[in-house]
């Protein structure tokens, strides 16, 4: 197009017009239109976030600040005599060695069951994921008991482990062998573990979506390139599948440090029935039930609950430590400064 084809506002045009520029008002309507859709958009916000703000408020803000708030006091439940003793809750929980050893056995649990949750949940995947028939009908039933909520988990480990009409031991007469009391120690502990795997489900779905984000042709060029089967997988599939690895032990972490309601029913549902619980399990979540509701120490029970939070925080904050350099991001984080990519075992 030629200079003089260019159309300058309020000159005239070929035919002697002149032409158009917005005015005062279109401005005006410009300016209301904009400050509408950001209205529009800010009450659109809040409407979908106001019902969770207003949930996080009523459901963990303010439980939390009262638990807080019990923590410092000598609160029973029942009456209102209590008063204010500062950290005396909080020094007898870390000088208790009742709470200690349960501690330690929370440990333990946590240590042994999420590595195997894990392992198994990626083992299913890997094998769910291969190229078999019916293989939509064997990850249904792999996922299934991940669906079964706690309560009937837990109940149905009972009735299979029961001493006198399980089915366990009914095998165990079938084979002319004496019966085991499963629920007690030392065996009561492999049960807990065992519950705990049979949920391996929900461990599966999340490897098999990682796994399925992995290009196919790093693989085949692997295999070009002489790669075994073992080497494609611990060279390009556990890095590829890092990211989603680390999310699981968070994850696990934390629920497995909180783990008390399958084992709780899986025994005796009844307060009273906490002591009955064999040693080996009296997970610090079942302590804290049996200060609660069985010994009536709100106060002593509220501040070992916060104990538990800070060990939460500081446990996964060491495993984001720890974890830099061993999990492997396809994205580099964003920066001012160009980074290079990251991956395993790299700084």
């Amino acid at each position: 197009m030629s200079t003089d084809q260019i159309t300058v506002p309020g000159a005239q045009s070929p035919s002697g017009e002149t032409a158009a520029r917005p005015g005062p008002r279109a401005g005006r309507h410009a300016g209301r239109r904009a400050r509408s859709l950001t209205t529009r958009r800010a009450l659109s916000f809040y409407v979908f976030a106001g019902p969770w703000v207003l949930g996080f408020l009523t459901l963990t803000a303010f439980p939390l600040g009262y638990a807080l708030w019990l923590s410092l006091t000598n609160a029973d439940g029942l009456s209102n005599n209590s008063r204010f003793v500062g950290l005396d809750n909080y020094r007898e929980v870390l000088s208790d060695p009742e709470t200690m050893s349960s501690l330690a056995r929370t440990g333990v649990f946590t240590a042994v069951t999420v590595p195997l949750t894990i392992a198994a949940g990626l083992l299913l995947a890997v094998l769910v994921n291969q190229p078999i028939r019916a293989r939509g009908l064997f990850r249904t039933l792999l996922y299934l008991p991940a669906v079964v909520p706690p309560v009937g988990a837990a109940l149905t480990f009972k009735l299979i482990f029961d001493r006198d009409s399980g089915a366990a031991n009914g095998v165990l007469d079938a084979l002319h062998l004496d019966g085991v009391s499963w629920l007690m120690d030392p065996y009561a502990r492999w049960v807990l573990i065992t519950l705990t795997l049979w949920g391996a489900g929900n461990a599966m779905i999340i490897s098999l979506a990682g796994l399925q984000e992995i290009p196919k042709e790093l693989h085949e060029a692997a295999r070009m390139d002489g790669a075994n089967t073992w080497q494609s997988f611990t060279k390009i599939t556990l890095p590829m599948l890092s990211p989603v690895l680390f999310f699981q032990v968070i994850t696990g972490i934390i629920a497995a440090v909180q783990s008390f309601l399958p084992l709780l029913i899986s025994l005796d549902p009844t307060p009273r029935g906490v002591t009955a619980v064999p040693e080996g399990n009296y997970l610090f979540m079942i302590h804290v039930f049996a200060q609660y509701f069985a010994n009536g120490r709100y106060g002593y029970a509220s501040a070992m609950l916060w104990v538990l939070f800070l060990i939460i925080i500081a446990v996964t904050f060491l495993v984001f430590r720890l974890s830099k350099g061993a999990v492997f991001y396809s994205v580099a984080p964003e920066s001012d400064k160009p980074s290079r990519p990251r991956t395993i075992g790299g700084k």
